[in-house]
């Protein structure tokens, strides 16, 4: 009983997160628990402890006499998104070029040969893009990182479907030559060129989206 309980809280939680990164409930919009409960045919018990944990990961919030409602998307999240994924980034390829064998190159580049296929469709690539994340992290023997970094890409799948698709797919092409770069130098053990391919990435894919943010403001107030 208490397995099928787990299984059941596991299951919500997971629907939830989909539906939030995937834009089904926006920013700022509230969530009610007997509604959701009933709409998911479970108790309000898995809904509230989903809801808990969502809190803790930053995608909903928390208020008394209002409940709990989407964390709102906002230029200080994205900018607080990019330092977190770069800082993981860099430490867990790092460490992938002390530990990486040639199976895992191999591994590498079968995934990143895989991804050249998808580059025309922004949603496939994103997913690949996160295997491709894990992967390395497991190359590096870095579990919590793992962890941790798949709660920030999703954090950022939300910031991209709600915002920056188009910012996106014309960025897939560039990012999908840096994951080229990054296999160089994962083959060469050099793990100071690896960093500067994170690093670069990321805070030119930083100022992108931030200039979008900015045009969006812009016609918002206009």
């Amino acid at each position: 009983m208490r397995l099928s309980f787990k299984s059941k809280n596991q299951m919500v939680h997971e629907a939830l997160l989909d539906a939030i990164v995937r834009g089904e409930f926006p920013p700022d919009e509230r969530i009610i628990i007997d509604e959701l409960a009933q709409r998911m045919q479970v108790s309000p018990i898995p809904i509230r402890e989903a809801l808990r944990e969502l809190e803790a990961d930053g995608f909903v919030s928390f208020a008394p006499h209002v409940g709990f409602t989407v964390t709102p998307i906002h230029a200080e999240l994205m900018i607080e998104v990019f330092a977190l994924l770069e800082s993981m980034e860099v430490f867990s390829s790092r460490r992938a070029c002390e530990t990486i064998t040639d199976s895992d190159l191999a591994a590498l580049e079968t995934m990143i040969r895989k991804m050249d296929q998808s580059v025309s469709d922004p949603a496939r690539w994103s997913q690949d893009n996160k295997a491709l994340h894990s992967l390395i992290c497991d190359i590096a023997q870095a579990a919590l990182i793992k962890q941790m970094l798949q709660k920030a890409l999703n954090h950022w799948e939300r910031l991209m479907r709600f915002y920056f698709q188009d910012v996106f797919s014309r960025r897939v092409q560039i990012a999908q030559q840096e994951h080229w770069q990054l296999l160089d130098a994962f083959k060469k053990r050099d793990a100071d060129s690896a960093e500067h391919i994170i690093r670069t990435h990321n805070q030119t894919a930083l100022a992108d989206y931030l200039k979008q943010v900015s045009e969006i403001q812009r016609e918002e107030h206009s």
